[in-house]
């Protein structure tokens, strides 16, 4: 299934900043109502905001649409937060 995913497009179609599609999903990592972890085509996509719940999932063509208020979308690197987001930078700051 992996290789059927990995040759979709990744695209996202973001309205009003309320409601957003995206294609090109491999795995929803992590989860709550303020933050969504995904693991998309082109890496994962960390999206920020508030009141975030998903509406649709397909987990056969990759596609979830999400609706809430959106603050940020950010790619990371290795599926973690940024350095700046952990318990420990903020402590020692």
């Amino acid at each position: 299934m992996d290789k059927e995913i990995s040759s979709f497009n990744h695209n996202i179609s973001l309205t009003e900043r309320k409601n957003i599609i995206i294609s090109g999903v491999k795995k929803i990592e992590n989860f709550d109502d303020h933050e969504f972890l995904l693991e998309t085509t082109m890496g994962f996509l960390l999206i920020k905001g508030s009141e975030l719940e998903i509406i649709k999932l397909d987990t056969y063509q990759g596609n979830v649409t999400i609706k809430g208020t959106f603050n940020s979308l950010s790619y990371t690197d290795n599926g973690k937060k940024d350095k700046d987001d952990s318990l420990f930078t903020k402590l020692f700051k």
